[in-house]
This record gives structure tokens, C-alpha cells and sequence, in this order.
């Protein structure tokens, strides 16, 4: 014969709360240790004391297109005119900071998750000869900048109309 026990709501939402935040996926962690390794290492290849104090990476995308090149970063929480960006020597840098957000809360959170990244964030991109540095933009909306850089018109590829 089973044993049955009677167990009330509250019980319930009790072993469900702990189960909760007791249950871990060791794997959850992989993707972080990943960036912590890849920032280490970029560091000691690169000699920029820099990337070592960064305390989280913004995601990036980039595309190439005939007439440019544009970069999509992930930064939200952060203004977009508080974010450093430099073209120097070939290499452009972003770096800036996302500061916890002043809260209007009346009391404290008895359990809090926090999975957005805090601090300081440095990233750098080697370009080719090809890219016009001189006009260089860049916006932000929506928690993404996007800079846009062009290649010099020399470099793009043109057609040719051959005469009969």
C-alpha cells in the first residue's frame, strides 16, 4: 500500500520555493566560465591592462557589407553617449560601465537573482586597411549601439563595362 499524506497549499508552495532555490545546473555556468577564460587569455596575448579589469562582455555582431562595416553591441542599461569609443592605429574600442540601477524599493528583497553583468566592459576589434576612420558613426536605441564604418571607395570593388 502507497503512503498518502495530505499536504496543504502553503506546504506545497514551501517544497516548491525550496526546490527553487536549492536546484542548480552545474552546465548553467559553462558559458561564464568561458568568457572568464577567454578574457584572461585575450589579455595576456594582447598586454592591455584593460580587458583585466573588465567585469562582464557585451555581445557583438558584425556584418560586412560592399561599402562598410557595422558593429551591433549589446549594452543595455547603459547610455549610449557613456560609452567610449575609439579608432585608434586600426583598432576600435568600446568600453564604458553599467552601474546598478537606483532602486525606489521601500524595503529589501528577501531572495534576489541577478544575471545582468555590473561594472566595467572593454571590448577590441582589429580592422583592415581598408575602413575610412575619419567617418566613423555611431547611435544608440534600445540598448544596442550601432557604429557604422565605411571603406575607403579605392577599396571597394567596381565594375568594369568592356567597349565592343
Amino acid at each position: 500500500m502507497r503512503d498518502r499524506r495530505i499536504v496543504t497549499f502553503s506546504q506545497l508552495k514551501e517544497i516548491f520555493a525550496m526546490n527553487n532555490l536549492v536546484r542548480q545546473d552545474p552546465w548553467s555556468l559553462m558559458p561564464r566560465l568561458q568568457d572568464e577564460i577567454n578574457r584572461l587569455f585575450g589579455n595576456a596575448r594582447e598586454n592591455d591592462s584593460s580587458s583585466a579589469t573588465a567585469t562582464w562582455i557585451p555581445a557583438v555582431d558584425i556584418h560586412e557589407y560592399a561599402d562598410r562595416f557595422e558593429f551591433y553591441v549589446d549594452v543595455p542599461g547603459v547610455e549610449p553617449g557613456k560609452v567610449d569609443l575609439t579608432l585608434e592605429g586600426g583598432v576600435l574600442t568600446l568600453s564604458g560601465e553599467r552601474t546598478d540601477q537606483p532602486s525606489n524599493r521601500r524595503e529589501e528583497p528577501q531572495y534576489q537573482r541577478t544575471e545582468r553583468g555590473l561594472g566595467r566592459f572593454y571590448r577590441r576589434f582589429v580592422l583592415p586597411e581598408t575602413v575610412d576612420g575619419d567617418k566613423v558613426n555611431a547611435t544608440g536605441k534600445n540598448g544596442v549601439l550601432t557604429v557604422t564604418i565605411p571603406k575607403h571607395a579605392k577599396s571597394m570593388p567596381r565594375r568594369i563595362e568592356i567597349a565592343a
